[in-house]
């Protein structure tokens, strides 16, 4: 059998939806490490836990300043917010779209489970629960289709895309 390889549409919003979802892996990992790092620092810094101290300062009402740990705070919210809005939006595809519980298992294993498999044919036999009759080709297609769904979700469809869709709807004789 010939060997599939991956095309990525010319389309920016796919591309930035397939890019984010390629790094996902990486930025839960690097969030985690983060955490861990703060939390530590904070600890032989202050002498304290983080909850400890913050509850502490809340009563007492003194503003904490930065130390630098507040820089490092507010980088691993950004990136927790941004992960959020990425785990919303899988969320709601999956819920809402009329293909949803197919496209969520395609980006589950493909990008959003904890391990990365080492090639297609694991990520194929890890669908064969959810998804019956798969080939490599059809993967391919539904994965292409599920990162257009989500990327529908998180950038919104372009004035182009609105057009595109009246036009279906409204047709101009």
């Amino acid at each position: 059998m010939k060997k599939q390889t991956e095309q990525l549409p010319e389309n920016p919003k796919f591309h930035d939806t397939w890019l984010l979802l390629r790094k996902y892996r990486d930025v839960v990992w690097g969030l985690e490490l983060s955490v861990q790092q703060v939390k530590r620092r904070f600890q032989m810094e202050i002498g304290s836990s983080i909850e400890d101290f913050l509850d502490s300062i809340y009563l007492a009402g003194v503003d904490f300043t930065d130390n630098g740990i507040e820089e490092q705070a507010r980088s691993i919210e950004k990136s927790y917010q941004m992960l959020k809005l990425l785990e919303n939006s899988v969320n709601i595809m999956r819920n809402k779209h009329k293909h949803g519980e197919t496209y969520y298992w395609l980006l589950y294993y493909s990008y959003l489970s904890p391990q990365q498999y080492r090639n297609i044919d694991d990520i194929i036999e890890m669908l064969r629960p959810h998804i019956t009759d798969i080939s490599q080709r059809t993967f391919f297609r539904r994965r292409k289709d599920a990162i257009n769904a989500l990327s529908s979700i998180l950038w919104g469809y372009t004035s182009k895309d609105s057009l595109n869709l009246l036009e279906q709807f409204f047709p101009e004789n």
